[in-house]
């Protein structure tokens, strides 16, 4: 009996003892959870969005006494200076956007208050890109959030290209590619369209470069021009040395060996410049084009540059008789007296395959360049 009362006492004992460790772990796994949640509570307290009353009417207020009342606090040249263009070409780019596109509207919020202004957005829109600040930037004068901010410049950029990009971003039309040629053959080169800047990037893409996809599809203006007494029929550009020998190029000469060389390499490069001061005027009224990036998508900054282009060339437009370099009555002049003409009867439809081939090859005939370039310095 003795023997029979020892298994039963153990096995007890077992249970005992295994039931007060699982007790105990179970109690020490319990504490451990707690603790950690408690912080993780702590060190991550749950974020709430902060309201911050900006009282966006007395911004609204100071924009307006600072540049649109009847006697406003700064002067017609401080508004040009700080918008990058006069009072009335920005008073009717804000109608155009107010009448438009409700974004621009001022509109009461769900508690009854009145929402932005047009002049507040579009004035937002416009110093982000004329001085390439931050959207922060703006939080005190104009009582915008960061937010906000950018949301009028993606607005804005977009609207800009809607209104006014047939308009102001539009190909050059006979009468335009006229008068590029007149300011070309005034200034010694004959034939002559403009100049490409030079970027590894346009020599990387130049094969689908849309520069000559006008002329491939027969679908650019026919020019003429004589040039040494040899007749050419296709436009070209001036370029720096990295440019392929083609028809439509004429490069500078590096080593010029005698005066004449000297000399068209000195014209070539002076008129050349032209296109890099363009892009310098560009830079220095909108510094956001030299600035970082205030967006990451490719569509949104593509956007924004077409959108400066835009407003430069409205500005240029509105601004011109100011300062323009150029006499129009030097233009005026007979047909037969001038050499670089545009053929009035140009094709607008489509080449088929073989003739733009044979307009490929034309491009890039190596030979002609040469000519070209050799009756050029004759010229000169």
């Amino acid at each position: 009996m003795a023997s029979s009362s020892r298994p039963s006492f153990s096995k007890m004992m077992d249970e005992y003892f295994d039931n007060t460790f699982d007790n105990a772990f179970d109690q020490a796994l319990d504490n451990q959870v707690n603790q950690h949640g408690d912080f993780e509570e702590a060190t991550n307290p749950k974020k709430t969005r902060v309201h911050i009353e900006r009282k966006r009417e007395e911004g609204d207020i100071r924009l307006w006494n600072d540049y649109f009342s009847k006697d406003p606090v700064y002067s017609s040249q401080t508004f040009r200076r700080c918008f990058r263009m006069n009072k009335g070409l920005f008073m009717r780019i804000v109608e155009r956007l107010s009448t438009e596109f409700t974004f621009f509207q001022q509109r009461r919020d769900a508690t009854g208050k009145f929402g932005f202004s047009t002049l507040q957005k579009t004035t937002a829109a416009i110093r982000m890109m004329a001085y390439g600040c931050p959207a922060d930037a703006l939080n005190e004068y104009l009582r915008l959030a960061p937010r906000t901010a950018l949301s009028c410049l993606e607005h804005f950029v977009e609207r800009i290209n809607d209104l006014f990009g047939d308009e102001y971003l539009r190909r050059p039309t006979p009468e335009d590619l006229q008068q590029l040629l007149d300011i070309g053959e005034l200034r010694g080169f004959p034939g002559m369209i403009g100049s490409i800047d030079c970027t590894l990037n346009d020599i990387n893409v130049l094969d689908r470069s849309p520069v000559f996809d006008d002329i491939l599809h027969g679908q650019a203006p026919k020019v003429k021009y004589s040039v040494n007494s040899h007749e050419y029929r296709m436009a070209y550009y001036l370029t720096d040395g990295i440019y392929p020998e083609w028809a439509t190029f004429v490069q500078s000469i590096p080593l010029p060996q005698d005066q004449k060389a000297s000399l068209f390499a000195q014209h070539q490069e002076f008129v050349r410049k032209d296109v890099e001061r363009a892009f310098g005027v560009l830079q220095a009224r909108f510094a956001i084009v030299r600035n970082r990036a205030l967006f990451w998508d490719k569509a949104k900054i593509g956007k924004i540059m077409r959108a400066c282009i835009i407003l430069h060339n409205m500005i240029v437009e509105d601004e011109r008789d100011g300062y323009t370099q150029f006499n129009v009555l030097e233009f005026a002049q007979e047909q037969s007296n001038r050499t670089s003409q545009v053929d009035a009867t140009y094709s607008v439809e489509p080449s088929n395959l073989t003739e733009m081939m044979i307009t490929q090859n034309d491009i890039r005939d190596r030979k002609r360049h040469r000519r070209l370039k050799a009756d050029l310095v004759e010229n000169i």
